[in-house]
């Protein structure tokens, strides 16, 4: 498994962020390649042979998010509904959310980039955090088993279980669209600026547009997931909730 950083001033950067980032989870890796690995981007292996990445942790690490948001969600609310279940676990579960964690314990700055990609804020794109953040939660399950996983992220989890009913955050493409029409403001107008990659993993970039108020673009898999992180990054900078 070849993960391991070439000595240089950024990696000696990313080495204290990694010891601050297992300080804010209180957790240490018994395995500090696999966390290395949870943390190693795809666009690292671009052009190179056999680096692995931590796409493949992401794919767990989605399954493990899910497991551990549906327990929450049944504990937090006794008296809601199925349905009312289903539409806070999607946006508990949702790119978004687990960038936003990722935000709260300083993961950008442990994640490890093409140079490209750091140029280019890699280190603050939604996408790349909420998919690290997937990555590093599988690490943990791997190498501490799920209750690992519980102590070192349920707590985080917290806040957003109390504003997962924030119809902003849950649906912030309705949202905008209300607010623009409350406002007596054209409907928003989604653009795409770009898509890249191969066509088995698409990245989009959409752009939103409200009258005269600034756009607002974001990163996705999908044009639909890139459209709803816009959104909702019009709708925070904006404080329109």
């Amino acid at each position: 498994m070849n993960v391991r950083v070439s000595p240089s001033k950024e990696s000696n950067l990313r080495l204290k962020a990694i010891d601050a980032l297992q300080d804010k989870l209180g957790y240490r890796f018994h395995d500090p390649e696999l966390l290395e690995l949870a943390l190693t981007h795809a666009s690292v292996a671009e052009g190179a042979r056999k680096m692995a990445d931590n796409e493949r942790l992401e794919f767990l690490g989605d399954r493990v998010l899910g497991l551990m948001t549906a327990e929450t969600l049944m504990e937090a609310l006794p008296e809601a509904t199925e349905g009312e279940l289903s539409r806070r676990f999607h946006t508990l579960v949702s790119r978004e959310t687990c960038a936003d964690v990722a935000r709260q314990i300083d993961l950008g700055p442990a994640i490890r980039l093409a140079a490209g990609e750091t140029k280019s804020g890699g280190r603050s794109n939604p996408t790349i955090l909420g998919d690290a953040c997937e990555a590093l939660m599988a690490a943990v399950y791997i190498d501490g088993g799920y209750e690992s996983v519980l102590r070192c992220f349920k707590p985080l989890w917290v806040k957003a279980v109390k504003e997962s009913g924030n119809v902003s955050r849950s649906n912030p493409k309705s949202y905008l669209q209300e607010w623009a029409v409350a406002h007596g403001m054209g409907a928003p107008v989604y653009t795409l600026v770009s898509r890249k990659g191969p066509d088995h993993a698409p990245v989009f970039t959409i752009e939103v547009r409200i009258d005269d108020l600034p756009p607002q673009s974001a990163t996705g898999k999908s044009r639909q997931e890139a459209e709803k992180a816009a959104a909702l990054g019009l709708i925070e900078r904006e404080k329109l909730n």
